[in-house]
């Protein structure tokens, strides 16, 4: 019997077609000539456009293949929905197969609500990386604990921070243990009778790492401040998309039973705050 394949498609980033090509994505409205797709190997190709700003290209390549973007000027930036980085922020996206980790728990489906007793951890201060957790999480279900609470694990510059610089939201950090390392934690938590929430950070990008506003400015509503800068423009029907499918992403492919949403209230003081009630649904749905 196969293993379930869980699998979140994207609208950015690369995703594995069959027969053995990658459709490769991004978002550039701002970008006036198209960006070049640049592989580890030494190949490029040009994205075409495809309207409203969306730039794409299909290419032969596996799973682990290295890449990154050069624009106009010749800067190099990573993918925003890099599901990987071989490095860090900075360095190369790498092409990630979803069906790549077998699922051992596949029959887990959560737990009431009533029953939550929520344990809210950071990765690197409690236990250093993802396989440290998953030592404690005996400890922690013999405590009690009934659901756990990883504060953001997604792609920060350097080796350890708080989680809330994050820059590349749907990239687990390697640090931690990257892709392979966070699943098998979501995994051997539900195999405990563990639920696993994620907190993530839908208000703001950390500002070492971010090169969006190099080719899509239109992230951002200059004229609605906060606490970390412009707003995110959640009007743009491509932002919106980026962090709903952010949201069911960690849900189906990572198998996380809930979200915390960080300074919610920041996302609500940016345009057209019915955002998060699109997300709910969506994510519900």
């Amino acid at each position: 019997m196969t293993s379930p394949r869980f699998h979140q498609p994207l609208s950015f980033g690369a995703e594995l077609q069959s027969g053995g090509d990658v459709r490769f994505r991004l978002w550039a409205p701002a970008a006036e000539t198209p960006p070049v797709l640049v592989l580890e190997d030494g190949r490029e190709t040009p994205l075409s456009p495809a309207g409203d700003g969306w730039f794409e290209a299909r290419v032969s390549a596996d799973a682990g293949a290295r890449y990154r973007y050069r624009l106009a000027d010749g800067l190099m930036v990573p993918d925003p929905a890099s599901r990987a980085q071989d490095e860090d922020v900075h360095g190369w996206s790498e092409v990630i197969d979803p069906a790549g980790y077998t699922w051992r728990a596949t029959e887990w489906n959560g737990r009431p609500w009533r029953e939550v007793v929520l344990y809210e951890l950071h990765v690197g201060a409690l236990a250093g990386d993802f396989e440290g957790v998953i030592a404690e999480l005996d400890r922690l279900k013999d405590l009690g604990i009934t659901a756990v609470e990883l504060m953001p694990v997604a792609d920060f510059p350097g080796d350890r921070n708080w989680g809330y610089d994050g820059v590349l939201p749907y990239a687990p950090d390697r640090a931690y243990g990257g892709v392979a390392g966070l699943k098998r934690l979501v995994d051997a938590a539900h195999e405990r009778g563990l639920m696993m929430f994620l907190d993530v950070v839908y208000n703001h990008f950390g500002p070492d790492g971010n090169y969006l506003h190099a080719y899509a400015p239109q992230f951002f509503a200059e004229e609605v401040h906060t606490p970390w800068g412009p707003a995110i423009d959640f009007t743009q029907a491509a932002v919106r998309t980026f962090f709903i499918e952010n949201a069911l992403y960690w849900l189906n492919e990572y198998r996380f039973d809930g979200l915390r949403f960080d300074a919610a209230h920041a996302i609500d003081s940016a345009p057209n705050n019915d955002f998060l009630a699109e997300l709910a649904a969506r994510a519900r749905a």
